[in-house]
């Protein structure tokens, strides 16, 4: 029998060893799925808004089991872990009580008697979800697609899944009911099969590029739906006018944020001239500053990566990109010890051409850029072929810069994240579709028009 092993990153060492489900165990809960959806599709939108509330109740009731785990298995620092919780529980919330008027029928006036749009389940959506937000990435699709009317399916990552299952009890205790939502233990290899089987009817995708563009090619083959999240290098711009206290302290939060380990991180610091030299080097003094360690300890600020091949990686990108030039102001490698650890790293001088300006650096390095003015630090800014988010920094922003900024997002003095009452997604390599707000919640919808005369 094939297994799923989960290992800690801060130790090296195995957690946990799970079975995978053998073929016909897999064929059984896409069975299961299919005779689930026609009942859970019935069910009125305050029956469904009750089991996402009751969702949210036993996330908080199980908080400190939660965090532990994604501590355990990925290694991000536990306080940031129990925050990924509450922040699952407020978007059960959130589509409890707005999802009915999301999703209402909308009258339109036509030359019919009566006429309209309605939004209306598309059936079972499989959902292939990455490690790094073990809980929070799962919750974001899983609430608007339930509520809605969808039942869903989880293909998680292999290093994580006693949180697969974990998210799995939740929906099953709140009363969600057998198929509604189900989390399969299968290798990568089934994922093509199931784009392809007819009880599955639409994907979402948040992981890499290489991971996206496959589901979308299987997808578009078989003529299905898909939602893709994936990669981002985005840019975060200092502007000369800012408050630089305000946008180091967001330079910190969000490069180290989760280990470094977020789509959504700032990775190139796109600085202006005036400015540059005084933010490198309180950046710097900043990023040294920072408690690497146990990630189970409170006064740990930066944990382990969630994989040693992620830490060579990361390192080759440093090592590659200081060799065209860049220069290592801090960190740069690994410490001694167990565990997959990477010290924080500021990268200064660094320019298009180099690894850590065009590549994903998904780990605490921060590389800066200089630019000559604010027209150069936009033209660097797009200059990328991601576009997931963009953060920009001046006491007096001029709002052409934002419609200049090539993302999906653009925070204003302030990092980009995530937020259920807003749509999130990317451009370009980052991917196309919108999940959270209203628009992610009709994702998965047939929009059906109704004419009636």
């Amino acid at each position: 029998m094939k297994t799923w092993q989960s290992m800690n990153p801060a130790t090296g060492m195995p957690v946990a060893e799970y079975p995978c489900l053998s073929r016909p165990e897999l064929d059984e809960a896409l069975d299961r799925s299919a005779s689930a959806a026609p009942a859970w599709r019935a069910r009125s939108m305050d029956d469904r808004g009750a089991i996402l509330k009751r969702a949210a109740e036993l996330l908080r009731k199980r908080s400190e089991r939660l965090a532990l785990l994604m501590t355990s298995e990925m290694g991000k620092p536990v306080a940031q872990s129990r925050a990924e919780v509450e922040k699952c529980a407020w978007v059960c919330e959130f589509y409890a009580e707005h999802g009915a008027d999301f999703a209402a029928t909308r009258p339109v006036a036509t030359d019919a008697s009566s006429s309209a749009v309605r939004y209306e389940p598309l059936g079972c959506v499989l959902a292939i979800m990455p490690w790094n937000f073990p809980l929070w990435q799962v919750f974001r699709f899983a609430a608007p697609v339930l509520m809605l009317g969808n039942v869903a399916l989880l293909k998680h990552a292999p290093n994580v899944p006693g949180c697969a299952l974990a998210c799995e009890a939740i929906w099953r205790d709140a009363g969600a009911g057998d198929g509604v939502f189900q989390s399969l233990l299968v290798p990568v290899t089934e994922v093509e099969r199931m784009i392809a089987d007819s009880r599955v009817h639409a994907i979402s995708v948040t992981g890499s590029e290489r991971a996206g563009a496959a589901v979308a090619s299987r997808a578009g083959v078989n003529l299905k739906p898909c939602l893709l999240e994936l990669g981002g290098s985005d840019p975060f711009v200092v502007l000369s006018d800012c408050d630089i206290d305000e946008a180091l302290t967001g330079a910190v939060t969000s490069r180290t944020l989760n280990n470094g380990q977020s789509c959504i991180a700032a990775k190139r610091f796109i600085i202006e001239d005036a400015l540059y030299d005084e933010f490198v080097t309180a950046l710097d003094a900043r990023m040294r500053a920072l408690v690497v360690g146990d990630p189970m300890d409170p006064e740990t600020d930066l944990g382990p990566m969630a994989r040693r091949d992620l830490v060579e990686h990361l390192h080759h990108q440093v090592t590659a990109s200081v060799a065209a030039g860049a220069r290592l102001r801090c960190g740069g490698g690994a410490p001694p010890g167990p565990g997959f650890f990477y010290l924080p790293t500021v990268l200064a001088d660094v320019v298009p051409g180099m690894a850590a300006f065009d590549e994903e650096t998904f780990g605490p390095v921060a590389s800066c850029t200089r630019a000559e003015d604010t027209d150069h630090a936009v033209e660097l800014a797009n200059q990328t072929r991601f576009g997931l988010g963009a953060s920009l920094w001046s006491r007096d922003p001029d709002p052409e810069l934002i419609s200049r900024l090539s993302a999906g997002h653009v925070a204003v003095n302030g990092i980009v994240k995530s937020d259920p009452r807003l749509p999130f997604g990317g451009i370009r390599n980052s991917g196309f579709g919108r999940e959270l707000g209203r628009e992610g919640m009709l994702a998965f919808a047939n929009t059906k028009s109704v004419w009636v005369r």
